[in-house]
Protein backbone atom coordinates (compact mmCIF):
# COMPACT_ATOMS: atom_id res chain seq x y z
CA UNK A 1 0.00 0.00 0.00
CA UNK A 2 1.15 3.64 -0.35
CA UNK A 3 0.89 6.39 1.36
CA UNK A 4 -1.42 7.75 -1.04
CA UNK A 5 -4.33 4.39 -0.52
CA UNK A 6 -7.61 4.96 0.94
CA UNK A 7 -7.37 4.49 4.36
CA UNK A 8 -8.79 6.20 8.23
CA UNK A 9 -6.14 4.92 10.23
CA UNK A 10 -3.05 2.76 8.76
CA UNK A 11 -1.31 -0.05 7.15
CA UNK A 12 0.86 -2.73 8.13
CA UNK A 13 4.71 -4.10 8.55
CA UNK A 14 5.95 -7.06 9.25
CA UNK A 15 8.59 -7.80 12.01
CA UNK A 16 10.56 -10.11 14.61
CA UNK A 17 8.90 -13.15 16.18
CA UNK A 18 4.64 -12.67 16.52
CA UNK A 19 5.57 -8.54 15.94
CA UNK A 20 3.02 -7.77 13.13
CA UNK A 21 3.30 -3.79 12.28
CA UNK A 22 0.74 -1.72 10.32
CA UNK A 23 0.95 1.96 9.20
CA UNK A 24 -1.99 3.99 8.35
CA UNK A 25 -2.60 3.82 4.56
CA UNK A 26 -3.25 7.23 4.04
CA UNK A 27 -0.07 7.57 5.23
CA UNK A 28 3.46 6.90 5.13
CA UNK A 29 10.40 8.08 8.93
CA UNK A 30 14.85 8.78 10.13
CA UNK A 31 17.85 8.27 11.53
CA UNK A 32 21.35 7.27 10.30
CA UNK A 33 24.36 5.28 12.61
CA UNK A 34 27.37 7.39 13.48
CA UNK A 35 28.02 9.87 15.37
CA UNK A 36 28.63 12.61 13.20
CA UNK A 37 27.03 16.62 12.96
CA UNK A 38 24.33 15.39 10.51
CA UNK A 39 23.07 12.40 12.92
CA UNK A 40 22.87 14.26 15.66
CA UNK A 41 20.80 17.21 13.23
CA UNK A 42 18.54 14.12 12.43
CA UNK A 43 17.96 13.12 15.97
CA UNK A 44 17.31 16.59 17.10
CA UNK A 45 14.47 17.05 15.28
CA UNK A 46 13.05 13.68 15.71
CA UNK A 47 13.64 11.02 13.01
CA UNK A 48 16.27 10.40 11.04
CA UNK A 49 17.18 7.94 9.47
CA UNK A 50 17.59 5.67 10.57
CA UNK A 51 17.92 7.86 11.12
CA UNK A 52 16.25 5.58 9.82
CA UNK A 53 15.43 5.07 8.51
CA UNK A 54 13.03 2.02 5.98
CA UNK A 55 9.64 2.47 4.54
CA UNK A 56 9.84 3.80 1.59
CA UNK A 57 6.13 3.71 2.79
CA UNK A 58 4.83 5.65 -0.42
CA UNK A 59 5.59 3.19 -2.55
CA UNK A 60 4.14 -0.12 -0.54
CA UNK A 61 2.40 -2.31 -3.30
CA UNK A 62 -0.74 -3.32 -1.80
CA UNK A 63 -3.87 -3.20 -4.31
CA UNK A 64 -4.10 -5.51 -7.44
CA UNK A 65 -1.23 -3.67 -9.24
CA UNK A 66 1.02 -5.43 -6.52
CA UNK A 67 0.07 -9.20 -7.09
CA UNK A 68 -0.03 -7.79 -11.00
CA UNK A 69 3.81 -7.72 -10.74
CA UNK A 70 3.96 -11.52 -10.59
CA UNK A 71 3.12 -11.56 -13.63
CA UNK A 72 6.75 -10.04 -14.77
CA UNK A 73 8.39 -13.73 -13.79
CA UNK A 74 10.22 -14.53 -10.37
CA UNK A 75 12.22 -11.48 -9.94
CA UNK A 76 10.94 -8.93 -8.06
CA UNK A 77 9.74 -5.30 -9.69
CA UNK A 78 10.63 -3.11 -7.51
CA UNK A 79 12.06 0.24 -7.01
CA UNK A 80 15.71 0.89 -5.11
CA UNK A 81 14.66 0.74 -1.42
CA UNK A 82 10.68 0.23 -2.20
CA UNK A 83 8.89 -2.43 0.29
CA UNK A 84 7.16 -4.80 -1.42
CA UNK A 85 3.95 -7.29 -1.15
CA UNK A 86 0.25 -7.02 -0.25
CA UNK A 87 -0.72 -5.73 2.92
CA UNK A 88 -2.24 -8.39 5.22
CA UNK A 89 -4.98 -6.14 7.06
CA UNK A 90 -7.25 -3.45 5.95
CA UNK A 91 -8.11 -1.65 9.40
CA UNK A 92 -6.41 0.51 11.36
CA UNK A 93 -4.12 -0.30 14.42
CA UNK A 94 -6.41 -2.07 17.49
CA UNK A 95 -6.66 -0.12 20.56
CA UNK A 96 -4.88 -1.93 22.73
CA UNK A 97 -1.26 -2.69 23.84
CA UNK A 98 -0.33 -5.05 20.80
CA UNK A 99 -1.88 -2.02 18.83
CA UNK A 100 0.46 0.36 19.96
CA UNK A 101 3.13 -2.14 19.43
CA UNK A 102 2.70 -2.35 15.54
CA UNK A 103 1.63 1.81 15.67
CA UNK A 104 5.17 2.29 17.16
CA UNK A 105 7.13 -0.52 14.91
CA UNK A 106 5.81 0.81 11.72
CA UNK A 107 6.24 4.50 12.49
CA UNK A 108 10.56 3.71 13.27
CA UNK A 109 10.29 1.86 9.43
CA UNK A 110 8.23 5.34 8.13
CA UNK A 111 10.77 7.80 9.65
CA UNK A 112 13.66 6.16 8.93
CA UNK A 113 13.00 5.73 5.25
CA UNK A 114 13.98 7.39 2.42
CA UNK A 115 10.68 8.70 1.81
CA UNK A 116 11.82 11.59 4.66
CA UNK A 117 14.10 13.00 2.05
CA UNK A 118 11.25 13.92 -0.15
CA UNK A 119 9.15 16.70 1.03
CA UNK A 120 5.93 15.34 -0.75
CA UNK A 121 6.25 12.41 1.03
CA UNK A 122 8.02 13.56 3.92
CA UNK A 123 4.90 15.95 4.90
CA UNK A 124 2.75 12.59 4.28
CA UNK A 125 4.66 10.33 6.86
CA UNK A 126 4.36 13.09 9.36
CA UNK A 127 0.62 13.68 9.11
CA UNK A 128 0.03 10.16 9.46
CA UNK A 129 2.39 9.76 12.00
CA UNK A 130 2.02 12.13 14.40
CA UNK A 131 -1.01 13.47 16.14
CA UNK A 132 -2.48 16.14 14.94
CA UNK A 133 -1.66 19.07 17.15
CA UNK A 134 1.76 18.39 16.82
CA UNK A 135 2.06 17.56 13.65
CA UNK A 136 2.49 21.07 11.83
CA UNK A 137 5.26 22.19 14.62
CA UNK A 138 7.07 18.72 13.99
CA UNK A 139 6.75 19.12 9.81
CA UNK A 140 8.68 22.64 10.02
CA UNK A 141 11.10 21.00 12.17
CA UNK A 142 11.88 18.37 9.99
CA UNK A 143 11.72 20.45 6.87
CA UNK A 144 14.24 22.69 8.30
CA UNK A 145 16.34 19.36 9.39
CA UNK A 146 16.06 17.76 5.95
CA UNK A 147 16.80 20.82 4.11
CA UNK A 148 19.93 21.66 5.19
CA UNK A 149 22.69 21.83 2.60
CA UNK A 150 25.40 20.92 5.04
CA UNK A 151 23.50 17.68 6.53
CA UNK A 152 22.50 16.99 2.84
CA UNK A 153 26.10 17.11 1.70
CA UNK A 154 27.71 15.54 4.67
CA UNK A 155 25.90 12.48 3.49
CA UNK A 156 25.97 12.72 0.33
CA UNK A 157 23.19 13.78 -1.52
CA UNK A 158 22.01 17.03 -3.30
CA UNK A 159 20.02 19.97 -2.33
CA UNK A 160 17.20 17.75 -3.17
CA UNK A 161 18.21 14.56 -1.08
CA UNK A 162 19.00 12.87 -4.34
CA UNK A 163 22.13 10.64 -4.71
CA UNK A 164 24.62 11.47 -7.48
CA UNK A 165 24.32 9.73 -10.81
CA UNK A 166 25.36 6.22 -10.26
CA UNK A 167 24.72 5.76 -6.96
CA UNK A 168 21.65 4.26 -4.86
CA UNK A 169 20.68 6.47 -1.49
CA UNK A 170 19.74 3.61 1.22
CA UNK A 171 17.91 4.64 4.16
CA UNK A 172 16.22 1.39 6.09
CA UNK A 173 14.59 1.01 9.87
CA UNK A 174 14.67 -3.01 10.62
CA UNK A 175 12.38 -3.66 13.78
CA UNK A 176 14.14 -6.51 15.56
CA UNK A 177 11.51 -6.18 18.76
CA UNK A 178 9.35 -4.00 20.85
CA UNK A 179 7.92 -3.76 24.34
CA UNK A 180 5.17 -1.85 26.15
CA UNK A 181 6.77 -0.48 29.21
CA UNK A 182 3.64 2.24 30.34
CA UNK A 183 0.03 2.17 29.00
CA UNK A 184 -3.78 2.75 29.97
CA UNK A 185 -6.66 3.58 27.55
CA UNK A 186 -5.51 6.17 26.03
CA UNK A 187 -1.60 6.48 26.45
CA UNK A 188 1.32 3.91 25.64
CA UNK A 189 4.58 4.25 26.04
CA UNK A 190 6.62 1.85 23.81
CA UNK A 191 10.11 0.65 22.71
CA UNK A 192 11.33 -0.20 19.40
CA UNK A 193 14.39 -2.20 19.36
CA UNK A 194 15.98 -2.11 15.50
CA UNK A 195 18.83 -2.00 12.82
CA UNK A 196 18.90 0.19 9.77
CA UNK A 197 20.91 0.21 6.63
CA UNK A 198 22.12 3.87 5.52
CA UNK A 199 24.50 5.25 3.29
CA UNK A 200 25.06 5.22 -0.67
CA UNK A 201 26.10 2.39 -2.49
CA UNK A 202 27.81 2.35 -5.94
CA UNK A 203 31.57 1.95 -7.32
CA UNK A 204 32.11 6.04 -6.57
CA UNK A 205 30.55 6.17 -3.25
CA UNK A 206 32.27 8.24 0.15
CA UNK A 207 29.66 7.08 2.03
CA UNK A 208 29.18 3.34 1.82
CA UNK A 209 26.09 1.50 3.96
CA UNK A 210 26.63 0.84 7.20
CA UNK A 211 23.81 -0.83 10.08
CA UNK A 212 23.67 0.57 13.53
CA UNK A 213 21.80 -0.43 16.12
CA UNK A 214 19.09 1.82 17.99
CA UNK A 215 16.09 1.75 20.37
CA UNK A 216 13.80 4.51 20.19
CA UNK A 217 11.16 4.96 23.05
CA UNK A 218 7.65 6.20 21.16
CA UNK A 219 5.37 8.03 23.43
CA UNK A 220 1.88 7.02 22.22
CA UNK A 221 -1.88 8.52 22.39
CA UNK A 222 -4.83 7.44 21.29
CA UNK A 223 -6.46 9.83 18.64
CA UNK A 224 -9.22 9.70 16.07
CA UNK A 225 -9.02 5.52 16.51
CA UNK A 226 -5.63 5.59 15.82
CA UNK A 227 -2.36 5.31 17.96
CA UNK A 228 -0.36 8.75 17.41
CA UNK A 229 3.27 9.72 18.17
CA UNK A 230 3.53 12.86 20.80
CA UNK A 231 7.35 12.06 21.71
CA UNK A 232 10.26 9.92 21.55
CA UNK A 233 13.68 9.61 22.61
CA UNK A 234 16.39 7.65 20.82
CA UNK A 235 19.66 5.67 22.39
CA UNK A 236 22.22 3.67 20.58
CA UNK A 237 22.05 -0.37 21.20
CA UNK A 238 21.88 -3.14 22.78
CA UNK A 239 24.66 -3.95 19.84
CA UNK A 240 25.39 -7.47 18.68
CA UNK A 241 29.14 -8.57 18.07
CA UNK A 242 29.90 -8.86 14.92
CA UNK A 243 30.76 -12.11 12.70
CA UNK A 244 33.76 -12.13 10.79
CA UNK A 245 31.87 -11.70 7.64
CA UNK A 246 33.60 -10.04 4.44
CA UNK A 247 31.84 -6.68 3.45
CA UNK A 248 30.09 -6.89 -0.11
CA UNK A 249 31.09 -4.73 -2.58
CA UNK A 250 29.87 -1.58 -3.95
CA UNK A 251 28.02 -3.61 -7.04
CA UNK A 252 26.60 -6.51 -4.72
CA UNK A 253 25.20 -4.05 -2.07
CA UNK A 254 23.28 -1.94 -4.91
CA UNK A 255 22.30 -5.13 -7.04
CA UNK A 256 20.40 -6.35 -3.43
CA UNK A 257 18.95 -3.08 -2.73
CA UNK A 258 17.58 -3.10 -6.46
CA UNK A 259 16.20 -6.46 -6.32
CA UNK A 260 15.41 -6.84 -2.76
CA UNK A 261 12.54 -4.55 -1.51
CA UNK A 262 11.77 -3.53 1.99
CA UNK A 263 8.59 -4.96 4.57
CA UNK A 264 5.23 -3.96 4.07
CA UNK A 265 4.76 -4.76 7.34
CA UNK A 266 6.71 -4.96 10.68
CA UNK A 267 4.48 -6.56 13.59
Amino acid sequence: MSLGDDHHSSGDYGGAGQTRLRLPEEEGGPRRGGRSSSRSLVTVVGVVVLLIAAIAFANRGGDDSASAGGDTGDKPKTSATAPTGTRPVQSGFAHDEQGAQSAAANYAVALGSDGMFDKARRHEIVTTVYAPDIAAARQTDLDGAYSSAEFLANIGLDKNGKAPAGQTFVSRVIPVGTKVTASSAEKATVEVWYTSLFGLSGGSSTNPVTESWYTTTYQLTWTNDDWKVTDFQQKDGPVPVGRDQRASTADDMTKAVEEYGGFTYAR
